[in-house]
């Protein structure tokens, strides 16, 4: 008669497998999930959150003071200078950037008159947020592009 013969694997080698498995998974796994680049479109998206709150108080500091006209400049505690503003609202980046309380090594913010561009750096490209000021009918707007974050 034949002796029946027990197949199979015998739970070492099914715990030897199990581990080498669970190596391969945490080293291979943080190649294929880039967190990096939802956290700078995170930023990304508090800068403009920032950018928003921020010229609605220079807009309210202005509406306070009749400064509501195509120029005009307001002082705002904790900014040394004036504001610069057009329409009530910010002239540009850089005047918006004075009053914004953004900080960071990886955020860029306008650093003369005339820029509007507040960047996040880091990616592999276009990591942004443009600021246009008012017009005569119109509010500031504030344009993202993360297609580089």
């Amino acid at each position: 008669m034949y002796k029946s013969r027990m197949q199979g694997f015998t739970l070492i080698e099914l715990i030897v497998v199990i581990v080498i498995l669970g190596i391969l998974a945490a080293t291979a796994l943080p190649k294929f999930v880039d967190l990096g680049g939802d956290a700078r479109r995170a930023v990304l998206s508090s800068v403009e959150g920032s950018m928003r709150s921020t010229n609605n108080l220079i807009y309210g500091k202005a509406a306070a003071n009749s400064q509501l006209g195509a120029t005009g400049t307001v002082s705002i505690t904790g900014v040394s200078g004036t504001v610069s503003t057009v329409y009530g609202y910010a002239a540009d980046g850089f005047e918006l950037a004075k009053v914004m309380d953004v900080a960071g090594s990886n955020i860029t913010k306008p650093t003369a008159a005339g820029q509007n561009v507040f960047a996040v750096t880091g990616g592999t490209g276009t990591c942004n947020v443009t600021y246009a000021p008012a017009g005569a009918a119109t509010t500031p707007t504030y344009t993202p592009d993360n297609s580089g974050c």
